[in-house]
């Protein structure tokens, strides 16, 4: 019993938003001088579209130090929620209201599936802030 328990809270939303935070936090505190990362290309084997940034602050390892922090900044205040109404229902219009409503019968289905999405995308955002930190380091010749 206490093996599947410590498995499920291994892989808990929770944990996946706390090792990604620390993980974004640890970057923050080792990256030192961000404008330094602005001629450090992404790896080679990653599409440079994965963390390019909606702002236009280019692609590159500056943009994902952005993009990550960014990220983080909303999942610890919130995000400013632009066409959303306080009960959640769309103000684009009355169709996207009309669909939620058909998808009220799947909403279990519709929630582990964004749950699967959201832990995969943390996941990945973890490594992604992982990995500047560690390019970070071998640039300005620091090995811990």
């Amino acid at each position: 019993m206490q093996m599947s328990d410590s498995y499920n809270q291994k892989n808990s939303l929770f944990t996946a938003m706390s090792r990604f935070i620390g993980a974004v936090n640890n970057m923050d505190q080792t990256v030192m001088v961000p404008s330094l990362l602005r001629d450090v290309p992404l790896d080679a084997g990653e599409p440079s579209e994965a963390l390019r940034p909606a702002s236009g602050d280019g692609g590159g390892m500056y943009g994902s130090y952005v993009l990550l922090k960014s990220i983080r900044n909303d999942m610890e205040w919130g995000v400013a929620q632009n066409g959303v109404a306080q009960n959640g229902v769309l103000q684009n219009g009355g169709s996207d209201a009309t669909r939620l409503a058909e998808d009220e019968d799947d909403l279990e289905k519709q929630f582990h599936f964004h749950l699967n999405g959201l832990h995969a995308v943390l996941s990945k955002l973890t490594r992604k802030a992982d990995t500047l930190t560690s390019r970070y380091k071998e640039e300005i010749g620091c090995r811990n």
